[in-house]
């Protein structure tokens, strides 16, 4: 399939019927992204986990390396199928959505995933609900990927807190991490369509879809100085009424 999805419709086609061609396109490639790319590559995982008890010390270093890219790939195919998802769909208002069960289930879902790490909740998360969709499961999992995957410390440690400001009429979620820190003058690129940003690994697409749903929702996300090293992703919500 041709990079330019333009290039495959004739330039005399109704527009109404080019946006419904590369709609077409859109969602064949997601459907492609979600089944055949993801199955592989869990695949090529399944295997090299039955690789451990099969080579040498020397030979241990490369299947890691192998392991993590393959897990950051699996990882990459799912915030493609959420951003897919977002431009795919109709315009939809924000509903009210439980912010406590979002967020403590990403929380859990993502210390699973990189045994590596600490994570740590401050307090308790609000029970309040938010004006958000389902879609702000994505909006967390990325937040706390990157919080791991972009870090250089051993180990990682994620700090999560939530907090309401009444006087705003929203919740403040916070996502610390000890890495190597978003200098002031990148942190608005570091949201931006296929920014990598600092030399970390990923394709830089998971905080452009957190941006995305944010300002769907209403809402705000920014980042921040965490002490005495590393980043907070700051990310407001309005509280549903």
């Amino acid at each position: 399939m041709s990079d330019d999805a333009d290039a495959q419709v004739p330039e005399n086609v109704d527009p109404e019927e080019r946006l419904v061609r590369q709609r077409d396109d859109l969602e064949l490639l997601n459907q492609v992204m979600r089944h055949d790319i993801r199955n592989d590559l869990q695949l090529v995982g399944a295997y090299a986990e039955l690789l451990d008890d099969h080579v040498d010390e020397e030979g241990k270093a490369y299947l890691d390396v192998i392991k993590r890219n393959t897990e950051s790939a699996v990882s990459l195919t799912t915030t493609v199928r959420d951003l897919a998802e977002v431009m795919l769909r109709e315009e939809t208002e924000p509903s009210s959505v439980s912010l406590d069960r979002i967020l403590s289930q990403q929380v859990e879902e993502v210390r699973s995933a990189y045994s590596e790490a600490v994570f740590t909740v401050e307090g308790s998360f609000p029970e309040e609900e938010v004006m958000a969709d389902e879609m702000l499961s994505s909006v967390f999992r990325n937040l706390l990927r990157n919080a791991v995957q972009h870090n250089d410390e051993t180990p990682p440690t994620v700090t999560v807190s939530a907090a309401i400001d009444e006087d705003d009429g929203v919740v403040e979620v916070r996502v610390a991490d000890n890495g190597p820190g978003v200098p002031a003058a990148h942190r608005d690129e570091v949201f931006g369509k296929g920014e990598k940003g600092l030399d970390s690994p990923g394709a830089g697409i998971g905080l452009y879809l957190v941006r995305s749903l944010i300002e769907i929702y209403g809402g705000d996300v920014w980042i921040e100085d965490n002490e005495p090293k590393g980043a907070v992703f700051v990310v407001r919500l309005p509280l549903a009424t």
